[in-house]
Parts: C-alpha cells; sequence; structure tokens
C-alpha cells in the first residue's frame, strides 16, 4: 500500500513538473518583455495620459507583473502592474509622448505606480480598469545625484503663487493676442542662490485682449487655448527680475453644456450614484459586458508638491477585493533546469521586466 501511494505521488509530481505553469486554471502567466505584454502596457499608459488633465504626462518605465486570463465570451484581460516617470511634457500638450523627455533625478523626479486591467479583442487593447498614484523622489536621491538641486515646493505656498502671478501679468503685458489666466501651478522650487522662484504653470485663454481688461471682467471663448509656462522670479536689491517662457498650444473647442429644456438622448447617470455605486466586475468564467472604467475626478489638495495621478482615477474599487481570491496574482514557484553535473542553472526572472530609464 505504501509503494502504491508513493508511486501515485510521483506520477502526481511528474505531471505537475511536466505541464506548462498554470495550464487549466483560466490564466497564463507571460515575461513582464514579452512583445504582446509591452503593447498592453503601452495601451494603459496611453489611456492614463489621456484622462489626466493637470500635473505631466507619463511615460513607461518597467512592467512589474503580468497576468493574462481568458475571457468569455471573447478576448483576454492583461492584469498588469506598471511603474511610470513624469515627462517634462504638461497633460494639455499636444506634443507625442515618444518626443516628451523623462524629468531626470536632478530635476526631482516623480514615479507612477499603476494597477490596470487591459482587455485584448481582435488585437486591439482598451482599458477596463485603472488605479494609479504617483510620488516624488526622496530628496535622499536627489541629494545623492545633486546636493545643491532644489527640491519640489508646495505649489501653494506664498512665494510661489506671486512668481506664478508676476510671471503671468509680464506675459500678459508683452503678449499681443488673448489676455490668459492661471489654470493650475503644476510644479516650482524654491532656488537658495541666487535666491529665487522657478515656477511651471498651465493657462488659458479669456474673451480679452492682452492689456484690456482683468481677469474678473474675461469670460471664455467660444474657442478656448491652453498654454504652458515657465518661470523664474529672482529676489535682487533693487527689486525682482520676472523671467518666463510660455508655450501656447493649438485652439481647442468648448464642449457646449445641454440646457436644461434641451431634449437629451439618453439621461446620463448622476455623479453621485456613480460614486456611491460599486463598479462592475468583468466576469473571467462567464460571458461579461465590457464595462468602461468608472472614475470620479477629484480636486488635488492644496497642500501639494507634485499632482498626485490618483486623483484622476479617485473613487474606484479594487477589483480584486470583489473577485475573490481566485483572480488575485500570486507568487509563481522558483522553476530550475534540469541538474546537470550536480549542478542546477536558474532560469532567468519572467518579471519584473527592463528599467527603460531609471529606477527610483
Amino acid at each position: 500500500m505504501k509503494s502504491f501511494v508513493l508511486l501515485l505521488c510521483l506520477v502526481q509530481l511528474w505531471g505537475c513538473h511536466s505541464a506548462p505553469y498554470a495550464t487549466g486554471l483560466g490564466y497564463r502567466d507571460p515575461a513582464c518583455d514579452d512583445a504582446e505584454t509591452e503593447q498592453a502596457a503601452l495601451a494603459a499608459v496611453n489611456y492614463l495620459n489621456q484622462q489626466v488633465a493637470r500635473g505631466f504626462k507619463h511615460s513607461l518605465n518597467q512592467i512589474d507583473k503580468v497576468r493574462v486570463w481568458s475571457r468569455r465570451p471573447f478576448g483576454e484581460v492583461y492584469h498588469i502592474e506598471i511603474d511610470t516617470l513624469e515627462t517634462v511634457c504638461h497633460a494639455l500638450d499636444p506634443t507625442p509622448l515618444e518626443n516628451c523627455p523623462v524629468r531626470q533625478i536632478s530635476q526631482h523626479a516623480v514615479e507612477g505606480d499603476c494597477e490596470m486591467q487591459v482587455l485584448k479583442h481582435d488585437g486591439q487593447f482598451s482599458v477596463l480598469f485603472a488605479k494609479c498614484h504617483s510620488t516624488p523622489d526622496s530628496a535622499e536621491d536627489v541629494r545623492k545625484v545633486c546636493p545643491v538641486c532644489p527640491l519640489l515646493a508646495e505649489v501653494n505656498d506664498t512665494k510661489v503663487v506671486h512668481a506664478a502671478n508676476a510671471a503671468l501679468a509680464s506675459f500678459n503685458a508683452l503678449h499681443n493676442g488673448s489676455h490668459f489666466q492661471l489654470l493650475e501651478i503644476s510644479r516650482a522650487q524654491l532656488v537658495p542662490l541666487p535666491v529665487s522662484t522657478y515656477v511651471e504653470f498651465a493657462v488659458v485663454s479669456t474673451g480679452c485682449v492682452a492689456g484690456e481688461g482683468t481677469d474678473a471682467a474675461c469670460s471664455q471663448p467660444v474657442k478656448k487655448q491652453h498654454g504652458f509656462c515657465k518661470a523664474t522670479l529672482t529676489e535682487k536689491l533693487a527689486g525682482e527680475e520676472v523671467q518666463v517662457a510660455c508655450t501656447i498650444f493649438p485652439t481647442q473647442p468648448v464642449a457646449l453644456q445641454p440646457q436644461p429644456d434641451a431634449p437629451t438622448l439618453a439621461s446620463p447617470t448622476p455623479a453621485a450614484d456613480q460614486a456611491a455605486s460599486p463598479p462592475l466586475v468583468p466576469s473571467f468564467s462567464g460571458a461579461a459586458i465590457v464595462v468602461p472604467p468608472m472614475m470620479v475626478s477629484l480636486p488635488p489638495p492644496v497642500h501639494r508638491k507634485h499632482y498626485d495621478l490618483r486623483h484622476s482615477f479617485a473613487g474606484m474599487d479594487s477589483v480584486e477585493s470583489a473577485s475573490g481570491e481566485a483572480f488575485k496574482p500570486k507568487e509563481k514557484p522558483a522553476v530550475t533546469e534540469p541538474v546537470i553535473g550536480g549542478s542546477a542553472v536558474p532560469v532567468p526572472a519572467r518579471c519584473p521586466g527592463r528599467i527603460r530609464h531609471f529606477k527610483i
């Protein structure tokens, strides 16, 4: 009897060793640097940049984890975790992402951490679920690279707000086109020597011409223009010196708001109801309907040094919590090649993937 039990155990062990990992479990674990995995990650980053209206665009830095689930009646869902890095392009900047350099550590880089579910169907990728947050690099890491480089300052610091307003006033005084209003202060740094304030901010056009009227008297035009400015206000004995450079983006039509008495084809669900209702979870074992991600955009806190990505995807519950333990990514067992000459040759790690820029 003992021999039979031992034989049965050996047969089961041989079957587990010879079968591909995760066969029959409804999912597979591709390598993080596989071509299709990278396509799903790039689709996730593209979606992220489409949703973010404040702060800066983000670029893919590393794929941390990936698991692909079969989805009935069609397609596959990539449950993917990625790291991103903030670029120098503002979220409203139409410059293609591939032309936006990543902000370097010496400039106090910001890293994003995202968990997403990306549906692949007929070769097309679409995002079903998104949850992100971002954090600036630590002061210690910045000091290691550049001991004298300034760190990020709070965007509502009195010096920062004064520098942004002074720079915008200087730009409007020299600009012959539309009068611009301050849209947001995106980032700022207090420079010790020479004593100055560096600030980056977004602006939006008004219905007034520069030099005529005030912000209070200017209304939003039918076609508005956004712009992005970088400025330095230097404190000197004789007063302040302002240097500002702005890039104005092409005009964008303003979406007309429906009137209360105007007929509509469909009544949208109130935002409050969407926030209160739990997000629908895509089914991985039965028939399912593609449900767009539910998002509630919340204003960022006043005291902040950067725009946290979590404010673009606030109000979204984790799909893992609703789908149970079966959906949670699990640690894969260590796999080694057969022993040759008394030593085992380890298989290269499939995840996390390569670092495209730098790790912070």
